[in-house]
Formats: structure tokens, C-alpha cells, sequence
């Protein structure tokens, strides 16, 4: 770790982040610089490329937590006589649900245990029952419990019945290999505090250009109008329509050149596995076990059921924090449960120092 990180985060972000990455928020930007522009444009073009070779494709910058994204999203590309499609298997996918709600679009849902994956002829059925739907959006990694859902077999199926297909792919983009075409997906949500490494402040949305260009005066909200954010800064050649985060965009690109200088998603991805992969078998022989059989985790955070029905998770977090490693809370419903991520700065020399720190603290809690 480095010496000025107090806590190294083993979370699903914001995550642990490189030094160069913090430094590179020392310079101050003015929003209407045509330097700062012009790096917006560039950080633009390059998620779309991480994202897909064709001219098709777009991207759009959103203020704001991942989330915002995501209701940018759901708020502005489904028609006003459109219908939502979600499809659940956890915290996320029951978030998305939930804003599609709040927004009064019509919703059909295929709900499923937060410990399976999503039943693709179970969706396919549910796609057949309903004409109505016009879009269909999941989540590709949900993080409730670090499962990694088929998200191009669902892209594949919503496609086979014309529908629009929306992946929140928040905890994956940038440190799972996937494209626009590998999913077949119409819109793209991600963040930048997640596998590009970034810090927090602003989501970001590919989408297909003709898919966005029909949604011209669909927005629910007057900031999250996806369509506006793309227009704006399509014409502005980079310019944000309100007050953008100008120290988090010029770090992700600092970000964005650090993944490239990694090897690219690929060696980022391998970093990742090798990460919790290690994690998992050092957590077995420490007697615990993961909520998910290994054919279902993602690299991305893994949980792990409390050991004994005495265990003190608060006690067990705050030695770990004493020890400079911060882990996540459990989410999921029906366990007892605590998650550790395996994203970010972190290297397997870390999970080894991890991993020696759980086992001291292990017999106190």
C-alpha cells in the first residue's frame, strides 16, 4: 500500500486509487476552458472505443453517483407510453425498479432469489407474455452478493423480440472484457470511481446514436435529461449544460492512461481474477466460506458467510480497519454475510497482507 492511503478499500467502490490519480486533481479548471473541453471530449472518446470500434455508439457524461446515470437513463430514453422491463436479482436491479417506479413508467418484472442467476427462458417467456415492453434493463454484476449475471444471453434474447436493451454495468466496464456488440446493448451505464479507477463525481452512458436521438423531450427531469447532456456537449464541443467536476474528469483521464499503461482491460481483468481468486482460497483456509458457489462469482467482490452464529462483524471491521483495510457490510436478504472487494489498486501482495491481518483478528471475533 502506499504510505499516504490510510485504508486500503476492499469495497465495490470508490475504491482504492492510484497516487497519480489523487495528484491529478491538483490542477483547477475553469468549466468553460476549451482545454478542459477538449479533455472531456477526449475522455468521451476513448470510453466509447473501451466500449466498441463502430461509429454507432456514443458516450455521455452525467454529474453525480453511478445512479444518477442510471436514472438519467431510465428517465429519459423509455418513450412516455413505453414499458420497462427489469429484471432482479438483487439490490441494483430492485434500485432500478424502484426509479423506474418513482418515475410512474409502466414496469414488468422478473424477479429472481438474490443467490441464482437470471433464467433466460424464464425472461424469454416473460418477453413473450408482455408486447408492451419497449426496454429491457439489468444489472451485469450485482454486487449485493458479487454475482456476475448472463448479461449477453439476456442482451441476446431481448434483441430476438425487438426491445431496447439497457445494461447497467457499473462494477464491470473497464475491468471486464464486454462491448456493446458482445451484449447487445443499446445503452451502457458505468461510473467513474469503479474499474477505470477513477474518484467519484460523475457517471457516464454509451449509448447507440440513433437510439438517443429519438429521445429528444422524453426526460422526466431537467437535470438527468440524458438527451440534452448529449447535445450540449456534442455542440459545446465538450461543455457540460451545469457546473461539471472538473477535478474527477481530469483524474479519470489520468485513469484512463493507467489502464492502457496496465495492459488494457484484459490485464486489468487478470488482475483482478488472480485478486480474488487468491482472496477465496485463502478465505477457506481460514474457515470461511463464500455465499455463491465459484461458478457464479464475479472478480469483482466476493461474500462470505459469517463463520459462527457468534460472530461480531463490527469488532471483525474495526480490527481490520485498526489494521488499514476497510471491507463492505453484507446486502444480501436471507444470510448473514460480509463482502470484500477485489477491484481497484490492489495487487495480490495486498490480499496476502489481507489475508495475514484476517487471521490475527479471526480468533477475536
Amino acid at each position: 500500500m502506499d504510505d499516504d492511503i490510510p485504508y486500503l478499500l476492499l469495497t465495490p467502490g470508490p475504491l482504492t486509487t492510484t497516487r497519480s490519480v489523487r495528484q491529478a486533481m491538483l490542477r483547477d479548471y475553469s468549466t468553460w476552458d476549451v482545454d478542459y473541453n477538449s479533455l472531456v471530449n477526449d475522455v468521451r472518446r476513448r470510453l466509447t472505443r473501451l466500449a466498441s470500434d463502430s461509429d454507432e455508439f456514443t458516450t455521455v457524461l452525467m454529474q453525480g453517483s453511478g445512479t444518477f446515470s442510471v436514472e438519467a437513463t431510465v428517465g429519459s430514453v423509455i418513450p412516455p407510453d413505453g414499458c420497462l422491463f427489469v429484471v432482479n436479482n438483487g439490490a441494483y436491479g430492485k434500485r432500478i425498479m424502484a426509479i423506474a417506479q418513482r418515475l410512474q413508467i409502466a414496469t414488468v418484472e422478473a424477479a429472481f432469489p438474490e443467490t441464482e442467476p437470471p433464467d433466460v427462458a424464464a425472461i424469454d417467456t416473460l418477453l413473450r407474455q408482455h408486447p408492451e415492453v419497449t426496454h429491457v434493463a439489468m444489472v451485469h454484476c450485482e454486487t449485493t452478493t458479487g454475482m456476475l449475471n448472463p448479461a449477453a444471453e439476456v442482451g441476446a434474447c431481448v434483441k430476438r423480440h425487438g426491445k431496447q436493451f439497457i445494461l447497467d454495468a457499473m462494477s464491470t466496464f473497464g475491468g471486464m472484457a464486454l462491448s456493446m456488440e458482445s451484449e447487445s446493448a443499446d445503452f451502457l451505464i458505468s461510473s467513474a470511481n469503479k474499474c477505470v479507477q477513477g474518484v467519484p463525481g460523475f457517471g457516464f452512458v454509451i449509448a447507440r446514436k440513433t437510439e438517443l436521438e429519438r429521445t429528444e423531450g422524453w426526460a422526466r427531469s431537467l437535470s438527468l435529461d440524458l438527451y440534452d447532456q448529449w447535445q450540449t456537449m456534442e455542440a459545446g464541443g465538450g461543455k457540460w449544460r451545469f457546473t461539471s467536476p472538473t477535478h474527477t474528469v481530469r483524474a479519470f483521464a489520468q485513469a484512463l492512461d493507467e489502464l492502457e499503461q496496465e495492459g488494457g482491460v484484459t490485464a486489468r481483468q487478470q488482475r483482478y481474477t488472480a485478486n480474488q481468486r487468491r482472496l477465496v482460497a485463502g478465505m477457506r483456509a481460514l474457515g470461511f466460506e463464500t455465499l455463491l458457489p465459484d461458478t457464479l462469482h464475479s472478480p469483482i467482490i466476493t461474500s462470505f458467510l459469517f463463520p459462527t452464529a457468534s460472530f461480531d462483524f463490527q469488532q471483525f471491521y474495526d480490527d481490520l480497519k485498526a489494521r488499514r483495510f476497510v471491507i463492505y457490510p453484507g446486502k444480501v436478504t436471507n444470510a448473514d454475510t460480509f463482502r470484500i472487494g477485489t477491484i481497484g489498486n490492489v495487487h495480490p501482495a495486498d490480499i496476502d497482507e489481507l489475508l495475514n491481518a484476517i487471521g490475527e483478528v479471526r480468533t477475536a471475533c
